[in-house]
């Protein structure tokens, strides 16, 4: 992985934690136990420091990032979605922050709270645990029923079986030219859609 230090403050990622090999970290960023960082996300210790806690994720593309002196916090079984943007907050155990949402300077996301994809959580905003959260800028919508904050967890699962499934078994490799005709299919875990789910 493209891991840098400045003025000599190295990252630290625990031997448990998966980085993907293009995923940058810079400077005073710390990975726990159990972490999954996605291919393209780029954690910037570079001002203040940034530290995931243990069995937290940060997905593709995500950017993690803060001003001088303030921390970036990602607490246990913090969930990261696909392009998302956090600077200088606080995401609580157990939240998500969906994809391609923005979580701004001295916000706080609860404890098992979600922010909705593509929202806009405005700098100081304070969201309170258990909720829902969505829109531009983003609102608390209501509270979260057992069920969701049950299929949060389950993703969240999902991910730190992937970074144990990656250190084991991910490598680079060429690619084949054509499908071979017994392609093997994943033995990932049956995690599906929260829609899906309601609708059972």
């Amino acid at each position: 992985m493209p891991c840098y230090s400045i003025e000599g403050v190295v990252p630290v990622v625990d031997p448990t934690a998966y980085v993907h090999p293009t995923a940058v970290l810079i400077g005073d960023v710390i990975v726990g136990p159990e972490c999954y960082i996605g291919p393209c996300a780029s954690l910037r210790g570079d001002f203040g420091r940034i530290i995931l806690q243990r069995g937290a994720n940060v997905q593709d593309t995500c950017v993690v990032h803060g001003f001088p002196s303030a921390d970036t916090v990602v607490e246990e079984n913090g969930h990261i979605g696909h392009g998302a943007v956090l600077h200088s907050c606080v995401v609580r155990r157990d939240a998500l922050v969906g994809m391609n949402a923005v979580v701004m300077d001295e916000a706080e996301v609860g404890e098992k709270s979600i922010i909705a994809a593509s929202a806009f959580v405005r700098a100081g905003m304070r969201v309170p645990p258990r909720s829902l959260v969505a829109g531009v800028p983003a609102k608390v919508i209501r509270e979260l029923s057992e069920e969701e904050m049950a299929w949060k967890l389950e993703g969240t699962l999902t991910y730190q079986d992937l970074a144990r499934r990656c250190l084991a078994t991910m490598e680079e490799v060429a690619p084949l030219s054509q499908v071979e005709s017994d392609r093997p299919r994943l033995k990932a875990p049956e995690v599906q859609p929260l829609i899906a789910a309601k609708r059972k």
